[in-house]
This record gives structure tokens, C-alpha cells and sequence, in this order.
């Protein structure tokens, strides 16, 4: 959770983009002729263009839930092994860290990939599409790769292969972060970079800056999104339970529905963002994922779970919508009889994910660099929420957005990430390799001056 000092937390962020603006219009001004592609990054991506391709697969066709990323971490940690690295396994359950020490003096800094897939059933036909089955809340469903942790976890094991490749003339290290449960611990269970930063993962190596990347699919395949300042909600989630009293269906007088009230409920709490919220400056977001009650068609139920998320900016805007939404339950809920128990949040939440603008305007030239300056591009705040916003609270943080819908095909009404229909066109594994080596030897390289 953002530490009480993040009470404060709109004027900074204001203030953050209209600088992040300022630091991007001033360094695209500056750049008369924008840095070339480092020769060795292009010989890096040529060398290991099907071997991500060929990990990507890998990881997509065996996808494993958040905290339970065995086979994935396995296969992580064995390769880096092989490059001659020690990695440490079993951070925050199934995470591994490996330090990459160049051969010269230089600054630290860290790269991170999420490994974790959802409880999502596949549709997208490909050759190497998930056939794998779990249960989730009680359910049987499939498991997918549907946000492209596999793509992110394939680009940084090609990182690490180009890095290692040129260690003697690196100067400084990296640490490389395989980070597991991005998508958020099960009930009951801690995980994803909370917990990784909680055990230790900072304390004796303190990068200066770290960097990460995302698969997206409202990104044209072959660029790039960017933007200093905010750029992801902070997501929090909730869960209300509503008690009636059971009784048959053809009788609904004997006893109290918690279904009507739960519906009722759920419409009335539509009305805290359009109406209760001044969505003027920053915009917010309440949305029930799920609703569960009952079994049987003619049989009224004791009781109604519903489960879902609040996206917010604004760290006043996010108490007052936990407390209205709390208000709204348990009167609707006793406006028809019944009572609610609910929890918001019901777990610790993502605070905003915000892009260090000094860092942005610095690294902006590197992301030119790997795909021409007219597909780089600034994108409106963006409403998904990502724990790497907890790396970016202890150290200025670069987190860019990977192009992933093919050519030809709107992104505008492309599969998002999360559908079962994702499709990730493999250019981006290319630009997403070739980014981050970019943005990482232009970092270790630049002058002591200007780190």
C-alpha cells in the first residue's frame, strides 16, 4: 500500500506530468539527429531472434497461475545458470534475481519481467496455444498467457544472454528481476514486487534506476508508448458478501433475496464515479468482475459474493471511493432486509505506476533509437494497474509500452490483454529485446556527469 505520505499524492503527480511533458518536449526539440541503434544491439537481436521467439512458446504453451510459477522459474534460473550467473531462487515464492557485474566501474541498475499467466481459456487457435486446466475460486478453467508475461519473461532471458555476452566491457552491474504473482496473489497469500522489495530484494543491491516493459495490445506492433509522470492506475480490489435468507422460489415473501439486493446494489454503485466522483481531472474506475448466489433455478439463496476493482490517481479520490462503496453496500443491502459484509479493499493494492520524468526524458532518445522517432509516441493515462509501480516508489522508475497488435489490424478494437483471444504479433519480441538492451547500455554508458 503507498505509505501515508502519498495522502499528498495528486500535486505531485500533476506537477510530475506537466514536467515529464516539458523534460520529453525539450529532449525531442534537443535531438536534431536522434541516437543510432547501438551495432551491438542490432547483432544481439539478430543472434537471438528465434531463440525468445523459441522461449516465448515455451512459457506460453505451459502458463502457470500467480504464486505458482514452478516450471517457469525453474526454466529461468537453469538457463541463467548456464550463462555462468548465480541466481537466487525462491523470492517471493517462485521469483529469481541474478546479478550481471561488468568488467568496468560503472552504475547499478535493474530490469524486470513478470512470469505469471491467468485464469483465462485460451481461443486464440495458435499452434502452440495453452491446453492447460486448473481450478480457480472453486472453478475449473483454463490457464493462459493473456497479458504477455511470457513475452516479457522471453525478452529479458535475451537481455541477460547479450549482456553476459559483453561483460568484460560493461561497465556497472545489473540485477535481472523475474518477478512472479504480478497479476496478484490468491486470497490469503502475499506475492508479486511487494513482497519481493519486502524480502530484501533492494537491501544490498540498490539499483539507481530500474526498467521494465509491456506487451500492449492498443499499441501498433513496431512502436512504442511512453509518458513521464503517471501512466497506471493504482488497482485495488473488493469483495462484499451479501446475507439474506434462503427460501423457495415460488415464495420469495418467506424470506430475503440477496440476489435482488445484490443487483440493486450493483446498479446503485455505478452511480459513485458518475456521480459522487469528480472525474474532471482524473478519471476513475468501479467494475464488478464477478457475482456468485445460488445453484438452483427455484431456490433463493442465503448469500451473494461479488468480487471486483477500483482504478484511481488520486490517493483522496481512492479512500472516498472505499468508503462510499462500503456506504452503498450495506444500505442498499438493508434498504431490501439483508445486511453486507464489505471488504475495501479487501487486500493490499498497486499504488499508481509513475515514470521518473527526468529518467523518461533522459532514456526517450534510447527508445527512438530501436524504432524511429515517429513511433515513439506519449499515451493517455492508462486505466490497467501494475505492481512494478512499487520498484518505481524506491528508485526512479522507466516502465514503456511494446506494440503487440499486427499491422493491419485496428489496436483500437484488437483483443485486449487479459482476453482470451490476445494474440501477440512476435515483432514485438524484437522491438521489446532491442528496447531494453538499448535503454540499458545507453544508461551504463553515459557519462558519470549525467547518471
Amino acid at each position: 500500500m503507498p505509505s501515508s505520505s502519498s495522502r499528498l499524492l495528486l500535486p505531485p503527480l500533476l506537477v510530475g506530468t506537466l514536467l515529464a511533458n516539458s523534460l520529453l518536449a525539450g529532449a525531442a526539440i534537443a535531438q536534431d539527429a536522434p541516437l543510432a541503434q547501438r551495432p551491438e544491439v542490432i547483432a544481439a537481436a539478430a543472434k537471438l531472434r528465434q531463440q525468445v521467439i523459441d522461449w516465448r512458446r515455451d512459457f506460453h504453451q505451459h502458463p502457470e497461475l500467480s504464486n505458482r510459477e514452478e516450471r517457469t522459474s525453474a526454466k529461468v534460473a537453469e538457463h541463467l545458470r548456464a550463462l555462468g550467473l548465480q541466481p537466487q531462487t525462491g523470492i517471493a515464492h517462485h521469483g529469481v534475481v541474478a546479478i550481471i557485474k561488468g568488467g568496468k566501474p560503472g552504475p547499478k541498475i535493474a530490469l524486470r519481467a513478470d512470469m505469471d499467466a491467468l485464469p483465462v481459456t485460451e481461443q486464440t487457435g495458435l499452434p502452440f496455444a495453452s491446453k492447460v486446466t486448473t481450478n480457480f475460486r472453486g472453478e475449473p478453467v483454463g490457464v493462459m498467457h493473456a497479458c504477455g508475461h511470457d513475452a516479457h519473461t522471453g525478452i529479458l532471458l535475451g537481455v541477460a544472454d547479450a549482456l553476459v555476452a559483453m561483460r568484460e566491457q560493461l561497465p556497472g552491474e545489473v540485477m535481472l528481476i523475474f518477478q512472479p504473482s504480478e497479476e496478484g496473489a490468491p486470497a490469503d497469500e502475499e506475492g508479486g514486487a511487494s513482497l519481493m522489495l519486502k524480502e530484501g530484494l533492494f537491501k544490498t543491491f540498490k539499483p539507481e534506476a530500474v526498467f521494465g516493459l509491456h506487451v500492449f495490445s492498443s499499441v501498433q506492433a513496431g512502436k512504442i508508448a511512453v509518458r513521464g509522470g503517471p501512466l497506471m492506475a493504482a488497482s485495488d480490489r473488493f469483495s462484499i458478501k451479501v446475507h439474506g435468507r434462503q427460501t423457495h422460489g415460488s415464495a420469495p415473501w418467506k424470506g430475503i433475496d440477496p440476489i435482488v439486493a445484490s443487483a440493486d446494489l450493483i446498479s446503485t454503485a455505478q452511480t459513485i464515479v458518475s456521480r459522487r466522483t469528480d472525474i474532471s481531472n482524473l478519471p476513475a474506475v468501479v467494475t464488478f468482475g464477478a457475482i456468485k448466489g445460488g445453484i438452483r433455478y427455484n431456490i433463493i439463496p442465503d448469500d451473494v459474493e461479488m468480487i471486483g476493482t477500483i482504478r484511481t490517481f488520486d490517493e483522496g479520490m481512492r479512500k472516498k471511493i472505499f468508503d462510499d462503496l462500503k456506504n452503498v453496500s450495506e444500505h442498499v443491502a438493508a434498504a431490501h432486509g439483508a445486511t453486507a459484509e464489505a471488504q475495501v479493499p479487501d487486500q493490499p493494492g498497486n499504488p499508481v505506476t509513475v515514470n521518473d520524468p527526468a529518467l523518461t526524458a533522459k532514456m526517450l532518445p534510447s527508445l527512438q533509437a530501436v524504432v524511429g522517432r515517429e513511433n515513439v509516441y506519449e499515451p493517455p493515462l492508462q486505466m490497467g494497474a501494475e505492481d512494478f509501480s512499487f520498484y518505481a516508489k524506491e528508485v526512479p522508475g522507466l516502465f514503456f509500452f511494446v506494440g503487440s497488435t499486427t499491422a493491419g489490424i485496428d489496436p483500437a478494437t484488437a483483443p485486449s490483454n487479459h482476453s482470451p483471444k490476445f494474440l501477440l504479433d512476435e515483432l514485438s519480441l524484437d522491438v521489446g529485446l532491442r528496447a531494453l538492451l538499448q535503454v540499458t547500455l545507453d544508461y551504463l554508458h553515459a557519462p558519470p556527469s549525467t547518471q
